[in-house]
Formats: structure tokens, sequence, C-alpha cells
């Protein structure tokens, strides 16, 4: 259910006519073999597209408008060929409302000694252009990405991608709706916040729901579509029944099967991408969601426990930038003391993302000891190796802040036969010692979103995009 709409990105040229009609041709010729080098060998998450050369300031104004109203443009990557004088940049730069991207190259890689003269300095004057260019945006104080370096450079190509990814992932945050059944838990603090502030810095719509809205929605699904989604169940899990009987344990797991497609409905008719629930409560349900959580996740919704719509949030736009791979809400749960093997063991009551997963989840019925109701079904698996890093969003009073840190996620080395949920080992960045004393004075919460299959510098660049304090453990 990502939804992923498709996203292109918009390149333009800046220049002067200064130089005559002969050398802006070949400004708009150096651009456009710019643009199919990139999208031919860089790899680039998104196509781009050379839109224009600009010499004017109605000219830039006018492509700046377009952007504004194109919805399948995320952003705008900018060169200046020559030089461009920037007050002319003013009127456009105030009105663009999407990602700006910098490129500071040119079209030739080395100086070329023995034929240059001033023909070649008055065209190939990036350096100097990028100066006039980079003033205007720091007055304007614009939270632009800068890249420096040549176009045909593996590391242009990924600071690029990656800055593509974040320019999607601010397009997305405009559009995150949350659904909240029930509040936050009571007597938690980090899991609250300003609804109204996160609308307007982030774009996030945050509603409420009592539980009694999902039950009524559950009362509508059938035997048939119950069995149905059991089945597919059967294909893609192991049944682990254990010491349960047969019949209660089916009995159980087709009740979060009911869960997951009364959750899925209710959702999709309110166009709602995240949601949260929290097991204090639970009026008119037989089970905490766990598997029926697990399943949604797999497909892209954001989700966080315990009413925490601020972590469901950020879960939702780190599957959208990451195509929904290895990513997920996540909880710090126990620590490993042991010297030279430090760690940390990540987990939940119920609700891992299975999209960690490296062995094939188990569906699993054990009691939860909380919420007091019956015994609910989840997956249980092991999680992924690999370099990731965690964020969590916190609400200070006077502004926001993201805390990210990366770590080392290993396969757990030994069974856990009396663990009844999926888990998680990582090894925070830059040590054990470090890293938590870090988080813990930066205010990080224990609900958390992590991911493997993304770098860091995308959530920071969109961290800076939506003008989001940033600490980064590193």
């Amino acid at each position: 259910m990502l939804n992923s709409q498709d996203r292109e990105f918009w390149f333009v040229v800046g220049s002067q006519h200064l130089y005559g009609a002969d050398a802006l041709e070949e400004v708009k010729e150096h651009a456009k073999e710019i643009v199919d080098s990139l999208n031919e060998n860089a790899g680039l998450a998104y196509p781009l597209v050379f839109k224009a050369l600009v010499t004017t300031a109605d000219e830039i104004k006018s492509v700046m408008k377009e952007v504004n109203y194109d919805d399948k443009v995320a952003g705008v990557i900018t060169w200046m060929h020559t030089f461009s004088p920037a007050k002319m940049w003013i009127p456009g730069t105030k009105l663009l409302q999407k990602p700006l991207l910098h490129l500071s190259t040119q079209f030739n890689k080395e100086v070329p000694w023995k034929t240059i003269d001033m023909d070649f300095m008055n065209l190939n004057q990036s350096a100097h252009g990028d100066r006039e260019y980079g003033f205007i945006n720091a007055r304007l104080k614009i939270n632009n990405k800068v890249v420096v370096g040549h176009y045909e450079d593996e590391e242009v190509h990924a600071e690029i991608s990656n800055w593509m990814r974040s320019a999607v992932g601010f397009a997305a945050s405009q559009t995150i709706k949350v659904a909240r059944f029930g509040d936050n838990m009571r007597n938690v603090a980090v899991t609250e916040g300003d609804k109204v502030e996160a609308a307007i810095q982030f774009g996030w719509t945050v509603d409420y729901f009592g539980i009694g809205d999902l039950v009524e929605e559950m009362s509508h699904v059938t035997d048939k579509d119950i069995q149905s989604t059991y089945d597919e169940c059967n294909k893609l899990y192991d049944m682990a029944p254990g010491d349960n009987d047969p019949e209660f344990f089916e009995s159980h797991v087709k009740e979060q099967i009911k869960i997951e497609i009364g959750l899925r409905r209710f959702l999709e008719k309110g166009g709602y991408t995240a949601f949260t629930t929290n097991f204090e409560d639970l009026h008119g349900m037989k089970q905490l969601p766990g598997m029926a959580v697990q399943r949604l996740n797999a497909e892209g919704y954001g989700f966080a426990g315990e009413g925490d719509w601020k972590t469901a949030a950020l879960d939702r736009l780190v599957k959208v930038m990451t195509d929904n791979e290895s990513t997920g809400f996540m909880e710090d749960y126990t620590y490993n003391f042991t010297k030279g093997d430090e760690y940390i063991v990540q987990s939940h009551m119920l609700e891992v993302d299975p999209t960690f997963a490296e062995t094939k989840p188990r569906v699993v019925v054990n009691p939860l000891g909380i919420g007091d109701k019956e015994d609910p079904a989840r997956l249980v698996f092991d999680g992924k190796a690999g370099e990731g890093f965690t964020i969590s969003m916190l609400d200070l009073g006077t502004h926001y802040r993201l805390v990210v840190n990366p770590f080392e996620a290993v396969t757990p080395a030994e069974e856990a036969p009396n663990l009844p949920v999926a888990r998680v080992i990582w090894k925070p960045k830059p040590d054990f010692k470090t890293s938590i004393k870090k988080w813990i004075e930066a205010g990080g919460g224990h609900h958390t979103v992590a991911t493997l299959a993304l770098d860091k510098d995308v959530v920071l660049d969109w961290a800076k995009m939506v003008d989001l304090e940033t600490v980064l453990i590193d």
C-alpha cells in the first residue's frame, strides 16, 4: 500500500545573456548531456528531466511556479554553468515550495591548459557562478542541499540519489495520515506531542478514533474473508501451534486475521497510511493486535504502539524512502553488558516488523501478560544482520528534535526458546557506552524507527528540509 507515485526531478541550468546566443546554446547542450549521463550511468532513485536554461528573473519564476504545481515533480536540481547574477533568482527561489539541490559541477573534468583562453573561462565558470548562487540561498535561508564534484563521479551519483529519496520523503510527509485507536499510554511522557505543530512543520494529519470504531468495522468481516487470508498465511509462514490445542490455535490466529482485515478496511476508507494501538484501550476486542499489525507493516503501513503517533508517522515516512525494505518500528528492551560483546536487544510485545526477518516467520499463540485479553497470535523470527541506523522524534515543548544513531545489526547467535516475540540485535555506534549515554542525554525515546536499507544522510537531509533540529550520534 505504499502507493508510490511516479516522481521525477527537474534540472535547471543558470546563465545570463552577457555571453551571447552561441554560448547559451552550448550551455543548454552541456546541461542536456549531463542529464542524459546521470540518467544512464548514475543509478538514480528517480528520473531527472532537463527542464530549462534560465537567464532572467521571469524565466526562473515561471519554472518554480511549474515545480510547485506539478505533483509529479519532487524537487529541483540547479547548476550554474556560467555566472548567473543571483538577484534574478530571488523571486523564483522565494516562491519554491519543494526541495532544492545545488549541483556544484562543471562540464569539463580537467582544465585544458594547452588550449584554455578567455572564451573558455567565460563559458566554464561554475566555480564563479556557484559562489554567487550559494550566497543568495544562504541569504534567503533556503534549506537546500549542495553536492560538489564532477557529474561522472560515483560519490556525486550517490549523494544525488540519496537526496532524491529525501525529497520524495518530503512530499510523502505532507500526505501522512495517522489513525490513533485510543489515546497514548497513561503516564508515559515521550509519546506525547503537539499535533498542530506536527501538521505545520511536517505535514502530518493525526486523528483519534475510539476502539469501538475498529470493532464496528471488524463486525463486517466474513468467515470467507478470514479463511482466504488464513490459507495465505499457511503458505507464507510456518504454523507453530506448540502445546496449544489445534482448534484453539487456529481460532486465535483467525481472530488476528479478523483484526487485520478490519484494520485495513478502516485505514483504506479514511486514507490513513499509519496507525497506533494501545493495550490499555481494547474494549470490545478479544486480542491486542499482533500479527494483524505485523502483516500491515509488511504492506507499508507505519505503526507504533502505546499511541505513539510521532513514531508511527516516522515509520511510514522511512518506509516510503526505502520502498518498505528492512524498516520498522522498534523498541529498546535489554542490554548485554559482556565486555567486547555489548549490544541491545530490540523487540516489542508483539509487533516487530517482518521486513526485518532473516528467518521464515513462525505463527505462534502465547499469553501476553498485559491487556487482560486472549492469547494473541504473532509472527516470530530472528532479525537480519547489516549496517543501519535508528531515529527517535521528540517534542521538547519548545520544538521538535530528531535523534539519529547508526548501528550494526547482528543475527542472534543463540536460541531463545522461551521468548515468544521476534528479536533484533544491534551494536550501536560509535561504541556501546557512548551511544547510550549520548542518546539518553539528548532525550532519545525508547520507541524508534530503524532501517537497514538507507543511508543516514537521507533522513538528515529530510530533517533539514523541514527545519528539524537533529542530534547525530556517530
